[in-house]
Order: C-alpha cells, then structure tokens, then sequence
C-alpha cells in the first residue's frame, strides 16, 4: 500500500495540482481518473495540501459510499471506532430517497457525529451526495444547548441527571437499543447518546460519576472505559423549525469542495425541493447551493465530460483508464500484466483476503509462459475498481473484477446488531406466546410469579392450560419448557392438565421418531462398511474452476466442499445432505462435486424434480463448465425423441459427462458408461419409487443430496452418526442487498415500478396470492403498461401448461409473470429483477423472505416492493414482520433466527412428510428433545458398539436433573426489573454445561445490573449441583427443611452402579451412617442427607462423596 500511494504522491501531476489548490483561485477541474484512482489521487492531494477540510460530493449514496470505503483504507482507518476517525460519511436522515417522513437513526448519529467533529477541527474529509448535503441541520448554538457533557469523578445528582434526559427527549426503556434512550437499574444509567457509535453505561458512587463505559447493543456488556462524554439529544426532525443551517455553515472557510458530475448533482437538488412542503424547509433550495458552491474553492471531477478547460482557473486531465473485464479469462490477464510490465509500469493487485491472494498467485504462476519474468505486488485491501494510470505509470487490478464479483460497499452504522436485535425481538418468549411442557403438552405463557412455598418466596413460571387451569414451573426445571414454535399463523390446541392425551401424542411421536432415526443409523453403519470408488486428489483444473466463482466462498461453503471432497477421496461412498437457503451456493458445491469426478474420468447424473428445474441446472452446470472441455446435456419432455436419441447414445458411449434430468434418468433405456457421482436436488418431492431405486443406487455409489429449506443446526447435530450433512446458513458476503420497500396500492407507482424494470430489459414477478382474481390483476397490468407481455401462473393450472409458462418467462417470452406463491419454489431467473408481493401483510417472515430471494441472484441491483395497508390499519406483529424484511435488505444470519416453520419444513423433508403433522402439534423445540431422546437411547442400547466413544465422552447418565427446593432463590425484580430479560437470563442459567460460562454469566450480570444479590448468587450454584447430579445418574433432588433427596435412575442396568463413583457413595454413607441414609422404596433407590442449609453446602456433600 505504502508503495502504491508513495507512485502517487511523489508524482508531478499530485505536486502541480496542490500548488495550484494553494492559489487563491475558485475554479479546478480534474478529469481522466477512472474507478479507483480518483480516491488514491485525492488521498495525496489532500496529505500534501494545508487546507482544514475537503468536502467530497458525489451524485448518488452508493457511488459515495464506494470512494469513501476506498479512502478509509488509503488513510489506514478502516478498522478504526468511528469517534476516532478523521474521515466521515455524512448520509442523509431518512431511509428511502422519496419518503423523508421515515428517519434513519443510525444515519442521524452519523450526521452528528459529523457536525460536533467540525466544531472541534477533527474532520478532515466528509463524503456526502446531493440529499444528505442539501438536508438541513440546527445551528452550532442549538446543538451546545442539546449536549451534556460528564466527567468520571464529577459529582452529578443522579435524579437531576435523569430529570435532565426526560426534559431533552430522551425515551426511558427497559434495556437502550437505539439512539435517544436510556435506562435506569439501581445506581447504573444506561443511555444512547445521537452522536456516538455505541451507547454509554454511567455508573455512580453516591452522588459522583464512578465509571463511564461504552457498551454494545446486543449483547449489552461494556466494550471500553472512558474518561469523559458528550451526550447529544438531537434527533433530526424534532426541530425541523428552528433548522436554519445546511453542512456548509459548519465548514471551516479554509475548505476545498470537490464535486463529482456537478450537473447531475444540482439536478437532484432541485429533485429535492418538492419535499419542503407545509412550510417546513427540510431541504435547502438549489439556487443556495448552486451560490454556495461558487463562493468556494471548489474543484469538478470531470467524468466522460466534453466541457472545455477555459471555463477552469486551472484544469488537469490524468491518462487513466479503468481495470477491463476479465471474466475470468486468466490467459488475457497475464498477457494484460506482461505488455504493461514489459513497458516499464508498475503492477499492483488487490485482494480481499489471503485465500484470494493464494488463489490469484497460482492463477498468475500457472498461466506466465516458462522463462517469463512477470512481478506483481500484492496489497491486502478489497479496492472499489481497478485502473491504469499511464501518467505515472501504475496499474492496480482487483480480484473482484477479475473473477466478475459483486463488490459490497461498507457503512459502519451498526446494522447488522440491529438486525440481530429485531430478530431476537420478534422470537423472545412474552406473556399470551404459546409455550410446550415437554411433561403437560401445549399451554401458554402466564408470565413470572412470586410464590410462598414454607414462607420462602420464590419465583415461578405460570402456564395457563385449557379451561384456565395454571401450572407453576420452577425456575429450575426451564428446560421443560419451550417456546411453541409450529406453522406460521396457525394456532395450536390447548392441553388439558391432568388428561392422558398429550402422554399418548409424545409416546406415539417417540416411537415414529426412533423408527426413522433407527433405520438412517443402520443405513450409515451399512454404507461405512461398504466400498465405493476413491476419487483423486484436486488437480489445478479443480483449483481453477472454484477460483472462477462468482461470489467468494462463505465460510459454510468451503467447509461444505471440502467435506464432499473428503467423502469422494475416501473409499467409502458418499451419502451427503447439502442443505441451504436459496441462493446460498449449494449449487456451485454440486458443480464442484460434479467436476472432480468427470476430471477422473466418471460420469456424474443430475436427479431433479421438475422439467423447468432440469432446464435451470443444465444452464447453471453450462455456465460454469463451459471452459472446461466438460460435456453436459439434459433430458425432458420438451425434447424430441431425436434429442433424446442422441442423448442415450452419448451417455453409453462416455461421451456425454454430466446428465441432468427428471426421474425419466433412472429410467431402464438410460445406461451409462461409468457413473461415479449421484447428485438428487429435493429428494422429498421424488415418490415413492424413485425412493426405493435411489435406495438401492446409494449403497455403493457416491451420493450428494441438496435441499434449499433450511435445517436447524440443532437437529443436524442430534442426527450427527445418522446421517452426513452439511449446512449452508450464510449468504454469499458481496451480494447485492435487494432493495426493500413498504408501499401502498397506486396505479401510478406500480406502473413506474414495472416501466423502470422493462427500460433496462429486465423481468417482474408480481404475486397475488388468490387464484379467484388473478387475471383481473394480469389485466389491470397490461392496462397500466401497455407494452408489456404479461402471463399468469398459478398451482391449480395442468403442470405441463404451468411448466410451458415458466420455460417461456425463462426464456424471455413474457416481461411481467403473475403468478401466486409457486414462484418461491426454486425458480431461478437470474433476469427477473424486481418483485411486487400485493397484500404483504398477510405473508409469514418467512414466506417473504423466501418470496424475496427470488430476485437480487445476479450482479443487476434487485427491488422487491411489499404492498401492505397503511401501517395503522395493521396488526403489531404484520407491522413488526414488515418493517424487519424491510430494514434488513442484504439478508444475514440473524433471519434464519425467526424461520422456525422453515425449520419444520425442513425437518420435515429430511424425517419424512408425517413428522411436519407432529412437528405442529407438538412445537419444534419439544420435537426436537423427543428426537434427542430417542437418538440418545438408539446410541446407548442397539447401536452401542458403534457409538461407544461417543457415550463415553458425554460423561453423563441422566438427560436431565429436576431440583425442588424452598429456599429463596432467584432474581430479584429489583436487581433486574424486566419480565423477558429475567426469563432469558433464567434459560441461559438453565442452559450452562461449562463453569467457564458461568464465570462468563457472572460479569455480564455485574457489568449490566452491578453486585449479584445474595438470592441471585445461589443460582449459578445450583447449575453446579445439576451437573453434578448428572454425572452421579441423579434424576430428582429435593433440598427442603435441612434436608437432600437424591432419586437416582430408575435403571438398575446404567453402568453407573457399577461404576466408582456410586462405590464412593456407598463408602461416604458407611463413614456417616447419622447424616446419610441409601434406602429403596418402590424399586427406586434414594439418598438422604441431614444439615443441608443451603445449595451452596449440598454441592459440596457430592464433592466430598466423590473425592
């Protein structure tokens, strides 16, 4: 990096452009600077220069926030916390261009951040475009009237303190998440000031300031102690009336301007006067700007411009040129990099990360003719575009431009804890959810009570069952309870307390469930004795073919294709499940998979379900292995018996490499040369046949499975030794967000919405979930546009007539398909860029989210529009769904979060269709402890031999420990005051295996609340006690009146009897008959023992026994 940017600054043109900026000239013009090179020349000019601040002005947000992430990386700041950066992006308010009624918190923290950095000389350069410029702010002598400023040690009265934030507009909550709130727990102020990155945990001594620290939203623990703080309570449009003032009144007189494409900027400007309706002026008029801008020293970046140099004080024209499209073609690239280092030029690449820089060394080494000198720098930052500058002779290329990648931009404006905090919002367990007692069935969450037991009080969890019968669970027996988790919008069936109907669904789920686990297990047993054919190890075409991918490997990816490659490499055949979102990649690990096996002379069959799936994967497989000397072709009933002739014959005579096609492949015509590798795409659509010849294929040929709905990692684990899956949970990181927005219904809008996707040749889905009215909404289309081809689908048409009309709209024939939710199952149509989902509101989080991956599958900026009633006519949760699918554009981690009926869908799929039915009576989360269960005792009773490290290593002999006691024990509504916060600290508490995370625990609860009161504090001993009574085969322990009853297992045949604990028991009893007593009363063998005081003391008895 250093030496790039030194080729740049030590050059004549950076030296001849400074001096001129010093002048006391107005007008500059810059041109010839192509993608990069603009942020690498400002960057030097701006270093060499004393002026105190430049502002850089680009026409559009992605453009500037492109050159800004540039710039961060040139000025060595990327990784830097945004108070100590000296370069800002300075975004407008609101959310959406043509809404500035919906604000951007995060973006106002930015903006303020901005304003109080140029107060104290700290801003050296601000990135903008026209709509956050012309956006007006309040004066400098307001924003000091709305800050206070603390000092640890400062004596602070803390109810004036708190007085002060209610009169600034600070909202009180329970727990700060967002900019302009704050909360109070004992002597701790939480508080999110408008213009810091993170909020501000002030805790007091007294009445003095005793700590000041920075904490993070999610997870709500401290980040950094400070010594001071300045809290600002301005939020945006709060004053619109009193904003007299745009950026430009905050700028230092000693500034540089520097304005990319000015004519385009001062026509948004005046875009932009439209919104200062009403008399507010949010917006400052053009005719201002278009004054201010002449007043200043102000330098045009000329783009593609014809504008003649005599209307500039001083004008300079770099020889640039930008980075030419490789399209992975690696020959062109190094015949590139060899005529411009034979001429003497400097040859610098950027890449993303070190497998990028591993990828693009081999490439460069294997594609340089033998006897070549060629040196190529590498630097390690993921540059916006690469260039050649000829003025000086340097060339920088990008490893995103070379493979064709999407390059992400980066705004540091925490949006990704956001996203995480929405979802956890949207799943946390509340009063009236409906919860699942894994002993008493189906009830629903009353909230947490006090309760007496022997003048103790203790809390409790109240579950309210059919006919209003209530249930308290103690606080210690949480694992009991989950939270009901079944179809989205379907409501489940209260049990009655007492009855036996919910004993008989879980017996009858338990043994279905161990029928199917047993028979996965004794496949696998079966296929890891078997033998297969052992693949070669990767040669370079391997390499070359995965460092062509379009997107860059998630981590999930490259942990899935080396998995598959492990198992074909091994001599036991493969038999993997790929699950992943749509568009996740699982795809691409297939085309992988597909390719090593044809490099080794193997033949490879592609078994999907659908004719236009069939289609899809041949142009996918096409694409991609189109450079590969690799032959694939497609069998369905769209082709003619001629085709399908040829086909045959190319199969049998190994001409043809990789067939892809319906369940007509395994038909008996079909004979094949060598088939190595199976790969089936949505094994659960096939019936029942297809099954059984797959089962009987699978044995000894390399199997690999893919399944687009999602499966919990939860459940991939308990089905770990039953069957080999790999899941793909993340989306690939550099692609395009798709483009969210809430609208209501306008004849207008829709037609500009479908108008603008036709102008750039593009396709629309529009989905309307009603078959009665969907050509009235196709009619309604072709009036608003008239040019437009539009067509219909929907499920109760004849599949061959609804696969006809998804071929045409594939190929082109139709620009607008209406068509009802069919469109979510695996279409992929990488130019159909824009979706409109009518009556959004009435879709689950899920749906939409699957709805919306439709679109956004390629490198063209996808829309997805949700047409929903006015936010007011909606229920809470469609309001809450809708805003989180519109929030979170580029789709993270978090969503798989609150996907719990894809989570059924997909456990479904992997256990069979009649589970699902279970799966809703029960919820998900009891499902899956039945599963568990039933896992647990396959492993331990008929598959023990296989399985026995594993036994060994849990080290436990009971599931789970159940501890009744009547001391006082929990968290007092005092220490931490909120209901949901209590029972999530409650549930972690229940959940901890390790004493690492109750030390973990422990701080976190000091840090946020202060010093664990004495109630608190024996909890986390009895998380001790239960692991200590599964490890000693303790299934209940009573701690009551002084006194402990353990009641061990029920099964005289655990090894645990034989075992030397339970021999250290005996021993501890016979050295203290007065205080032990080991009895057995109905078949069941008991411990008592006297002078147990507290949980603290029972603890250390079952250490002492077991010394």
């Amino acid at each position: 990096m250093k030496e790039l940017k030194n080729r740049f600054s030590s050059s004549q043109s950076v030296d001849s452009f400074v001096k001129n900026l010093a002048l006391p000239n107005r007008k500059y013009a810059l041109s010839g600077l192509r993608a990069s090179s603009l942020a690498l020349f400002s960057s030097c000019c701006v270093e060499k220069s004393d002026f105190d601040t430049h502002l850089f002005l680009f026409a559009d947000k992605q453009r500037a926030i492109y050159f800004y992430n540039d710039l961060e990386l040139f000025f060595a700041q990327r990784d830097c916390k945004q108070e100590d950066k000296d370069v800002i992006f300075y975004p407008a308010s609101y959310t959406h261009q043509n809404d500035a009624a919906k604000i951007e918190n995060a973006n106002v923290v930015l903006r303020n951040m901005a304003l109080q950095k140029l107060m104290s000389k700290k801003a050296r350069i601000i990135v903008s475009y026209p709509q956050a410029l012309a956006e007006k702010v309040i004066s400098s002598s307001v924003l000091h009237s709305k800050t206070i400023k603390i000092e640890c040690g400062e004596e602070l009265d803390l109810d004036c303190f708190i007085e002060q934030l209610d009169d600034l507009g600070f909202e009180r909550v329970s727990q700060v998440c967002d900019a302009g709130q704050f909360s109070l727990r004992g002597g701790i102020v939480d508080v999110y000031s408008f213009s810091s990155q993170h909020p501000f945990r002030i805790e007091f001594f007294g009445e003095q300031v005793d700590s000041i620290r920075t904490f993070d939203i999610v997870s709500q623990l401290s980040l950094e102690q400070k010594q001071s703080v300045e809290i600002l309570a301005v939020n945006h449009s709060t004053e619109i009336c009193t904003k007299e003032v745009f950026l430009g009144d905050y700028l230092p007189e000693n500034s540089v301007i520097w304005v990319e494409e000015k004519k385009c900027s001062l026509a948004n400007f005046e875009q932009l006067e439209d919104f200062n309706k009403d008399g507010k002026e949010i917006f400052t008029p053009r005719k201002e700007l278009e004054q201010w801008l002449s007043q200043n020293k102000c330098v045009d970046i000329l783009v593609g411009t014809t504008e003649t140099e005599n209307l500039y004080d001083f004008a300079l024209n770099e020889e640039c040129e930008a980075q030419m499209p490789f399209n992975s073609d690696f020959k062109l690239l190094v015949n590139e990099l060899e005529k411009w280092f034979e001429r003497s030029y400097r040859c610098f690449f950027s890449v993303g990360d070190e497998k990028q820089k591993d990828r693009v060394k081999k490439v460069i080494e294997e594609f340089t003719p033998k006897g070549h000198v060629l040196k190529v720098d590498f630097i390690d930052a993921a540059f916006h575009g690469g260039f050649i500058n000829h003025t000086n002779k340097t060339l920088l290329f990008t490893d995103h431009q070379l493979f064709n990648r999407y390059h992400a931009s980066r705004l540091d404006d925490n949006s990704s804890q956001r996203e995480r905090l929405t979802m956890e919002d949207l799943t946390t367990l509340k009063p009236g959810d409906y919860v699942t007692h894994i002993d008493h069935g189906v009830g629903k969450f009353g909230g947490l009570e006090k309760i007496n037991n022997n003048g103790k009080i203790q809390e409790a969890i109240r579950l309210v069952y059919k006919d209003n019968d209530l249930l308290y669970v103690s606080i210690h027996a949480l694992h009991k309870v989950s939270r009901y988790c079944g179809k989205d919008g379907t409501e489940p069936k209260l049990h009655r307390l007492g009855s036996n109907a919910w004993l008989k669904l879980k017996n009858k789920t338990k043994s279905k469930v161990k029928d199917i686990a047993k028979e996965l297990i004794a496949l696998y047993a079966q296929r890891k004795l078997s033998k297969g054919f052992a693949f070669s190890a990767d040669s370079y075409l391997q390499n070359e073919l995965e460092a062509s991918f379009l997107y860059e490997d998630t981590p999930d990816q490259y942990k899935a294709t080396r998995d598959v490659k492990r198992d074909m490499e091994s001599p036991a055949p493969m038999d993997r499940l790929i699950c992943g979102d749509v568009g996740f990649g699982k795809t691409e690990v297939a085309i992988r998979a597909a390719f090593k096996a044809v490099c080794d002379g193997k033949q490879v069959a592609v078994l999907v379900p659908t004719t236009v799936l069939a289609f899809q994967h041949y142009k996918s497989f096409s694409d991609r292995l189109g450079n590969f000397a690799c032959t694939v072709d497609y069998l369905n009933r769209f082709r003619s018996t001629k085709e399908i002739k040829s086909v045959l014959q190319g199969l049998e005579s190994g001409k043809v490499d990789i067939i892809i096609g319906t369940h007509r492949i395994l038909s008996k015509d079909v004979k094949f040369k060598d088939l190595g590798l199976l790969i089936i795409d949505e094994e659960h659509k096939f019936g029942v046949s297809v099954k059984e010849k797959l089962k009987s294929m699978k044995v000894n040929l390399d199997t690999l499975t893919l399944t687009a709905t999602p499966i919990p990692r939860t459940l991939q684990f308990s089905l770990m030794g039953a069957r080999d899956l790999s899941v793909i949970n993340t989306p690939p990181a550099n692609r395009q967000p798709v483009n969210t927005e809430i609208i209501s219904f306008s004849q207008e809008r829709l037609r500009d919405i479908i108008m603008f996707e036709l102008s750039r040749n593009g396709q629309v889905y529009f989905v309307h979930n009603k078959v009665q009215d969907i050509e009235a909404v196709a009619e309604l289309i072709r009036k608003l546009v008239p040019m437009a081809r539009v067509v219909v689908g929907h499920g109760q048409m004849k599949g061959e007539q609804l696969e006809g009309i998804m071929m045409d709209f594939i190929e082109g024939e139709f620009d607008v398909l209406v068509a009802t939710t069919i469109v979510e199952n695996g279409l992929d149509i990488p130019n159909a860029n824009t979706i409109i989902i009518d009556q959004a509101q009435n879709y689950g989080l899920s749906d939409l989210h699957q709805l919306r991956g439709r679109v956004g599958r390629s490198n063209k900026k996808a829309y997805c529009y949700l047409i929903a009633p006015d936010e007011c006519l909606l229920s809470e949760e469609s309001a809450k769904r809708l805003r989180a699918i519109e929030e979170f554009s580029a789709i993270g981690s978090g969503f798989a979060i609150a996907m719990r009926d894809l989570d059924i869908r997909g456990a479904g799929n992997i256990l069979g269709a009649e589970q699902s039915g279970f799966i809703s009576e029960i919820g998900f989360d009891a499902y899956h402890k039945i599963l568990n269960e039933a896992i647990r005792e396959l492993k331990s009773n008929d598959f023990k031999e296989l399985f026995i490290e594993e036994i060994k290593k849990d080290g436990y002999y009971v599931e789970s420990c159940t501890i009744e006691t009547d001391l006082e024990i929990f968290i007092p509504d005092t220490y931490v005051c909120d209901i949901v916060e209590r029972l999530k600290l409650y549930k972690r508490l229940d959940s901890i295996e390790e004493d690492s995370e109750t030390e973990k625990l422990k701080s976190e609860l000091t840090d946020r609340f202060g010093k664990i009161p004495k109630q608190a504090e024996e909890l986390f001993e009895v998380v001790k006690l239960k692991r200590l009574a599964k490890k000693l085969a303790i299934e209940k322990l009573f701690i009551k009146r002084g006194k402990m009853i353990a009641y061990f297992i029920t099964d005289k045949e655990s090894e645990f009897f034989q075992g030397d604990d339970f021999g250290k028991i005996i021993h501890y009893v016979q050295c203290y008959p007065q205080q032990c007593i080991l009895q057995e009363s109905n078949e069941r063998l008991t411990l008592t023992v006297s002078n147990i005081k507290d949980i603290h003391s029972a603890v250390l008895t079952l250490q002492n026994m077991i010394k």
